[in-house]
C-alpha cells in the first residue's frame, strides 16, 4: 500500500527479521499433528489459558486449575474469560466497525468493575482511538502481526476506557491476528508469552507510549518475542492433547 504508516516501522533494526523469526515459530507450531483432529479442545485450552495470563497482567493472579474449576470469582479474570469467548463472534465486524467492537469487549470486560453508564464508552475525547479505528478499517496493508502489536501497544498507551484497560487491549491485540486470517481459530495464546515475559512487557509497553523510534522498536521486539513464546505454549498444549 503506498504510504502505509505501518510499513516503516519494519525498517527499525532488527524488527523484520525478529517478526520473521515468530512467524517461522508461528507456523511450526500451527503444523502440530493433534490440530488436525483436536483443534476444538486446543482452542478451548487457548482461550482459557490467554484469559488467565491476561488477568495475571493486570495484576490478578489466579491459579489456572482453579479457574479451569470455576472456584474464581474474580471479576477481572471473568471479564477476560467472556472477552476470550466472544472473538471469534466479532472478526467480520471487527475491520467494519472497530469502535463498535472496541464497546462491545469493553462492556464484557469491565462488567461488575466500572459504573454501567461507562461500559463501551471511552474515557474522554479521544482522537487517537478513531484514527487507530481508521487504520484498522484498511488504512494499512501491513503484515498482520505487526498489525496486531501496534493496536496492542497503542490500547496499552492510550487507556481510553476505565477499568482493566490492559485486558481490554490484550483481547482486541488477539482479535487482530483471528480477523486476519494469521490465527482464524484462537490458537496463538499471546498473552501467555507476555506474561512470560512481564517485565519485559512492562518495560516495551512504556517504551512504545513514548512514540520515539527506540520505544516503538522495544516494543516490537518484545511483541515478536512474545509470539514466540506463545507458540511454544501451543506446542505443549497440542503435545498434552494428543497424548491416548
Amino acid at each position: 500500500m503506498p504510504g502505509d504508516p505501518l510499513q516503516p516501522l519494519l525498517d527499525l533494526p532488527s524488527v523484520a527479521s525478529a517478526f520473521d523469526e515468530a512467524r517461522a515459530d508461528l507456523d511450526a507450531a500451527m503444523r502440530h499433528r493433534a490440530l488436525r483432529r483436536q483443534g476444538g479442545p486446543v482452542a478451548a485450552e487457548i482461550g482459557l489459558r490467554s484469559a488467565v495470563a491476561s488477568a495475571a497482567l493486570e495484576g490478578h493472579v489466579h491459579d489456572l486449575e482453579d479457574v479451569r474449576g470455576g472456584v474464581i470469582t474474580d471479576p477481572v479474570v471473568q471479564g477476560a474469560l467472556r472477552a476470550s469467548a466472544a472473538l471469534d463472534g466479532l472478526t467480520a465486524t471487527w475491520p467494519r466497525a472497530p469502535r463498535q467492537v472496541l464497546a462491545r469487549l469493553h462492556t464484557l470486560v469491565a462488567r461488575d468493575i466500572v459504573p454501567p453508564d461507562e461500559l463501551g464508552r471511552p474515557a474522554g475525547p479521544a482522537p487517537r482511538l478513531d484514527a487507530l479505528a481508521s487504520l484498522v478499517s484498511g488504512g494499512t496493508g501491513a503484515p498482520v502481526l505487526l498489525v496486531a502489536a501496534v493496536v496492542h501497544g497503542e490500547l496499552l498507551a492510550l487507556k481510553a476506557f476505565a477499568g482493566p484497560n490492559g485486558v481490554l487491549a490484550r483481547a482486541v491485540g488477539r482479535l487482530v491476528l483471528i480477523a486476519g486470517g494469521l490465527d482464524p481459530r484462537g490458537l496463538l495464546p499471546v498473552d501467555s508469552g507476555h506474561l512470560a515475559r512481564e517485565p519485559e512487557y512492562i518495560g516495551a509497553a512504556g517504551a512504545f507510549a513514548t512514540g520515539t523510534p527506540d520505544g516503538l522498536r522495544s516494543w516490537l521486539r518484545h511483541y515478536a518475542s512474545a509470539v514466540s513464546a506463545a507458540a511454544g505454549v501451543l506446542d505443549e498444549v497440542c503435545s498434552e492433547v494428543a497424548v491416548p
